[in-house]
């Protein structure tokens, strides 16, 4: 099968978005699809063309920026192009460009498949009030070009405006998650070097430093957090400097994190790769996810973190809060809520044992390759139905 895969941003963009797009090509790679990748060349030092783990690479250069979106200007004519050349269509959303894409497959009759990702909340301003409809008005558009609707869970999909116009299309596959295997020798290095003074517990935040992660809530709860744990740190993975579009939200929590840091409190480590990620987990405590609003859908991270034995403590949001409600390791908190992330904080150290769980299941259930399974399987779903409809119409 030959599979197009299109979105704004692919690796090495960080975020939940572009590693679930990651993983989900390089499974259906494995299994033998011929899977193509059309994306922004966001970074003029990437390659137009490249190969990446089996999956071919196509990056289109970008004319200008309109807020976190780009403007493609040989978008149209490499769609075409693509379109007519491969079996199957598959958009990430929310993006402003799937909406001819998806025209596209409907016209010549490719199946063609959304994955819907989040609510897109763009920060304050004209300019991104105006992206922010203009992007609304394509996802719209691009639904009713699909065949299928693809989104995390069923709660996310009861609560999103955008899906619930859209129900008859839906349809529910987890996520793809997957970490790799870290030695003990590892595991206690990566310690040695970040946690020598055997500080507990290590609260880990792993997200872009963006305002709908809630950095701000997990700030205002370490006081009360440290009054009863005064060797809690934070560490924070990921990127968290010159995010596109968020520079003045880090700017405005920058002074406490300092404070923080200088107390020995807050520890930043940056964009980490997957062979780091696999031996933060394990020297973190508790994974925090204070998100705020619907820009959040799941939070990929969190099953990680449970991959590892590690709860998580959720924001209490249509789907954010499903790894905890599923899998009972953590604590689900109302949003925005600083005082019951520091007491959930507390209380998960008093008694860990109580929000533990079997980590080879959670691994099972979310494993890239059994994701894209139920992808191959909603792909030949569809190119049934299209050839049954030809038959009928008899073209």
């Amino acid at each position: 099968m030959k599979i197009l895969i299109e979105l704004t941003y692919y690796r090495p963009h960080t975020s939940g978005l572009t590693i679930y797009a990651e993983r989900l090509a390089k499974a259906l790679a494995k299994r033998g699809h011929q899977v193509t990748v059309l994306t922004s060349q966001f970074d003029k030092k990437l390659a137009h063309d490249e190969w990446m783990d089996g999956v071919h690479v196509i990056r289109l250069p970008v004319l200008v920026r309109i807020s976190k979106g780009v403007v493609m200007p040989s978008l149209g004519s490499m769609a075409t192009k693509l379109v007519k050349e491969n079996d199957v269509i598959h958009l990430h959303l929310p993006q402003i460009d799937a909406a001819g894409i998806a025209l596209r497959g409907r016209l010549w009759k490719k199946p063609t498949v959304i994955t819907y990702h989040c609510d897109l909340r763009m920060p304050w301003g004209v300019m991104s009030w105006l992206a922010n409809q203009g992007v609304r008005v394509m996802n719209n558009l691009a639904a009713l070009n699909t065949n299928r609707i693809v989104t995390y869970t069923q709660d996310y999909a009861d609560h999103s405006p955008y899906l619930k116009r859209f129900h008859k299309k839906l349809h529910i596959i987890p996520p793809p998650v997957e970490l790799l295997t870290a030695t003990d020798v590892e595991i206690r290095n990566f310690k040695k070097i970040h946690n020598p003074e055997e500080k507990h517990p290590i609260i880990g935040m792993a997200a872009r430093f963006a305002s709908e992660k809630g950095v701000e809530v997990l700030l205002n709860a370490m006081p009360r957090i440290r009054e009863f744990l005064p060797k809690a740190e934070i560490w924070f993975a990921g990127p968290y400097e010159h995010i596109m579009g968020e520079e003045i939200y880090f700017k405005r929590l920058e002074p406490t994190i300092q404070k923080l840091i200088q107390e020995g409190a807050w520890r930043f480590l940056g964009s980490l790769d997957p062979s780091q990620m696999a031996v933060f987990y394990p020297n973190i405590d508790i994974l925090a996810i204070p998100s705020l609003n619907s820009t959040e859908a799941f939070g990929l991270v969190q099953i990680e973190a449970m991959m590892n034995g590690k709860p998580s403590i959720a924001s209490n949001l249509p789907g954010v809060r499903q790894p905890v409600l599923r899998h009972a390791m953590g604590k689900v908190i109302e949003i925005g809520d600083s005082t019951a992330l520091a007491n959930a904080v507390i209380e998960i150290t008093q008694h860990p044992e109580k929000f533990q769980a079997e980590p080879k299941s959670i691994k099972a259930m979310y494993a890239p390759d059994e994701i894209a399974r139920q992808y191959e399987i909603l792909f030949n779903e569809i190119m049934d139905e299209i050839k049954n409809e030809r038959k009928t119409s008899g073209n």
